[in-house]
């Protein structure tokens, strides 16, 4: 599933949050909202740095590309803790407050906006968690190999283009489909296992660059 959630984290924060993507999308996102705020709010720097807001928030689902494994880790210490039988469930409430306080310095002020906001667990989805997280490593491996193997990629990107990007992403993921495990497929599309110093490469660049 970390294959499956690369690609669309690919789309999602490696291409559709980059730079050169809102030099393609701002005039359009422009045009589409009739230009009812300011020239200024549209243009690409502004949306960029929209884009690139770091506050830390209660729901996964709405949190930023930086503090998002946050969350992602929490689910996973909490998750084994209560399948390993150390945390009763009646306690779990009081264990993600307290838990969430350390990792990201809020507290939740309801189990709405806490342990209760993901379906995973009452839906039986126990263990996907950590494949968001996964996810965004391979995302971002998968994304800096393509651009490695052609330059033509980000200033496609940048005009709206994005054959180049697929054409590799078929070439090197798609048309192999399930034939490999994720693992052995990471390998043979980047050249080496899933490695996390890209992922953090990829934050400091956008977040700090």
């Amino acid at each position: 599933m970390s294959m499956h959630e690369g690609q669309s984290l690919l789309i999602e924060m490696q291409v559709c949050r980059s730079k050169g993507f809102l030099q393609y999308a701002a005039p359009l996102m422009r045009a589409a909202f009739d230009g009812r705020k300011p020239e200024a709010a549209w243009n690409a720097d502004n949306l960029y740095r929209l884009y690139t807001r770091v506050k830390p928030g209660f729901i996964r689902v709405d949190a930023d590309e930086v503090t998002y494994p946050a969350h992602v880790i929490l689910r996973y210490q909490l998750e084994k803790a209560m399948i390993e039988g150390d945390l009763a469930i009646p306690d779990l409430p009081a264990a993600w407050n307290d838990g969430f306080e350390k990792l990201l310095g809020l507290i939740p002020p309801s189990d709405r906006e806490g342990c209760l906001q993901d379906l995973h667990w009452y839906d039986g989805a126990w263990g996907y968690f950590p494949t968001y997280t996964l996810g965004a490593m391979t995302a971002a491996q998968l994304f800096d190999a393509a651009k490695r193997a052609d330059p033509a990629i980000e200033p496609g990107i940048a005009e709206g283009d994005f054959k180049p990007l697929m054409s590799w992403l078929k070439t090197n993921v798609h048309g192999k489909g399930s034939l490999l495990p994720a693992k052995d497929l990471l390998q043979e599309a980047t050249g080496k296992p899933l490695d996390p110093e890209i992922f953090k490469a990829h934050l400091k660049a956008r977040y700090l660059g």
